[in-house]
């Protein structure tokens, strides 16, 4: 083992992918995501066997053929982009080490802390690409810290919610799709659900959303009615957050709306979730409800705003605990 040289190093995190398009690798990605108690919160002995006996075998096959429909040359979108965005953030940090781990699958976040371990990092910032907090997707990530991390002095950024150089690229992105496409009638954006009882039970994920959303429309100077936020990705039939996407779009079609532009500033990265669920299901759903286009802005991704405001959250002295 090499011999520390306090060269610091940041961690970029993301919640994880399959490895391939197959019913076998989605069934093994799903297995290692839906089996942490912090993502369902049921009793183990009611919901394991359901998962693996009943969910599992029927979702894997159609979830595999959506990935397929997604899928790039170069792997999964999310696992595509998340490298690149490490990629780019690290160019914009000389003097620390950058690297990045999935929460579940690979490159697994145990694995990432141990070879940093290993390379002589002693200090380790790890950055969860959730803008918003919650207990279902940041305190999986601060399980496993504690699980692996040790020997290493590391912290933890819980959020960025409502950070200025987080704000000022998303609104620059929608800005320039405007730019490129022109203007819908109605600004959706779009946040991953999360039960209603979650939230209940104190989880401030849906209240940083709202904050996230109100920031962004404040950056673009649209007035109240000119923007709406939404929840996507229900699973299960209990009660999830409101308003559902899907509503959402049937109403403002019925409405007499045309055209809606959707970004889902809660994503880093584009990934299933966005390209498909989204750029596809949800447009066409909109055009069989009497819309006529519903225009996806894409993720910040890579680009350089979304890179420059990851490196200063880095470097900040404030967050980290």
């Amino acid at each position: 083992m090499r011999e520390s040289n306090d060269t610091p190093a940041l961690l970029l995190v993301n919640l994880g992918t399959p490895a391939a398009p197959t019913a076998a690798a989605v069934s093994a990605y799903l297995d290692e995501f839906l089996s942490d108690p912090r993502v369902v919160q049921l009793p183990r002995w009611l919901w394991l066997p359901l998962l693996r006996k009943l969910i599992l075998p029927r979702r894997s096959p159609v979830v595999a053929k959506k990935y397929a429909e997604v899928w790039l040359p170069g792997g999964s979108p999310l696992a595509v982009h998340t490298e690149a965005l490490a990629a780019a953030v690290r160019a914009r940090m000389p003097g620390w080490r950058v690297a990045h781990a999935m929460r579940y699958g690979a490159p697994s976040l145990a694995g990432a802390l141990q070879r940093l371990r290993a390379d002589g990092a002693r200090e380790v910032r790890v950055l969860p690409l959730y803008p918003q907090y919650s207990t279902t997707t940041t305190e999986p990530v601060a399980d496993a810290l504690a699980a692996h991390g040790a020997g290493l002095q590391v912290s933890l950024l819980r959020d960025y919610h409502r950070d200025a150089g987080w704000v000022a690229a998303v609104a620059d992105s929608i800005r320039a799709h405007w730019a490129a496409h022109g203007r819908g009638e109605r600004l959706l954006l779009s946040f991953h659900g999360l039960p209603q009882r979650v939230v209940d039970a104190g989880d401030p994920y849906a209240r940083q959303c709202e904050a996230s959303a109100a920031a962004i429309a404040e950056a673009l100077g649209l007035a109240p009615g000119e923007i709406q936020l939404a929840y996507q990705s229900r699973f299960g039939k209990g009660k999830w957050l409101q308003p559902d996407v899907v509503a959402v779009l049937r109403q403002l079609a019925g409405a007499g709306v045309r055209t809606v532009d959707v970004a889902c500033p809660g994503f880093a990265v584009d990934c299933l979730e966005t390209l498909e669920e989204i750029a596809m299901q949800a447009a066409a759903l909109f055009r069989d409800a009497g819309g006529e286009a519903l225009r996806y802005i894409p993720c910040l991704n890579a680009g350089a705003a979304h890179a420059d405001a990851l490196a200063a959250l880095a470097q900040a002295h404030e967050g980290w605990r």
